[in-house]
């Protein structure tokens, strides 16, 4: 997994309420196991029309936001099915910070997974942050992790907290796995242990 320490870039608004996880990624692009390619049906329905055409008016298919690598959107963002597509499909994009006011719980502990930062502030700060993200090319937001700061594009800050494991997994680009192969040594010495004690199991 990616690390995840400062971020820089553009700030996509998205100020609607309850986008679920159908909304993010529908369910008829779920076969795939795969974590890449899901970036161009990011929110199909709104991005596109039935012939398949963009749609002008959503945000991410305006030249301004085209680039956005953050995502302010409204209250309870990523509810309806767990499923874990729904942060492959921003990922995929480009988007490695979303921020909201709240977020479904399990969407928020899948992008912690998937080395996304969802970032959950008051509504008055995601509101100054939705302007921001307004202004198009001129929207550009730093998230730093480390510091735990989020700096607008006139200087002004707004701090942000972050659970210290998933914060020290994020920094590290530790998913479950990585988690795992940091024990890596202790599991190969238990198991040299154990096939050595009782060879029967080895056998």
């Amino acid at each position: 997994m990616e690390k995840f320490t400062k971020l820089t870039g553009v700030a996509a608004p998205l100020p609607l309420i309850n986008v679920d996880t159908d909304m993010i990624i529908p369910k008829q692009f779920l076969k795939t196991i795969q974590r890449s390619g899901l970036g161009k049906n990011l929110f199909d329905e709104m991005r596109y029309d039935a012939d398949g055409n963009e749609n002008p008016d959503f945000v991410l298919n305006k030249p301004a936001w085209r680039k956005a690598t953050i995502l302010v959107a409204g209250e309870n963002f990523g509810c309806g099915s767990s499923r874990e597509h729904a942060p492959w499909a921003l990922l995929d994009f480009g988007i490695r910070c979303v921020i909201a006011p709240s977020f479904a719980d399990i969407f928020f502990n899948n992008c912690f997974k998937n080395g996304i930062l969802p970032i959950a502030l008051p509504q008055e700060q995601v509101d100054m942050l939705m302007d921001d993200a307004r202004r198009g090319a001129n929207a550009v937001v730093t998230v730093d992790l480390e510091k735990q700061v989020i700096t607008g594009p006139d200087g002004g800050s707004i701090s942000f907290e972050v659970d210290p494991f998933r914060r020290h997994c994020l920094l590290n680009g530790l998913d479950d796995i990585g988690l795992t192969m940091e024990k890596a040594a202790a599991i190969d010495s238990f198991e040299a242990k154990l096939a050595s004690s009782r060879p029967w199991l080895a056998a």
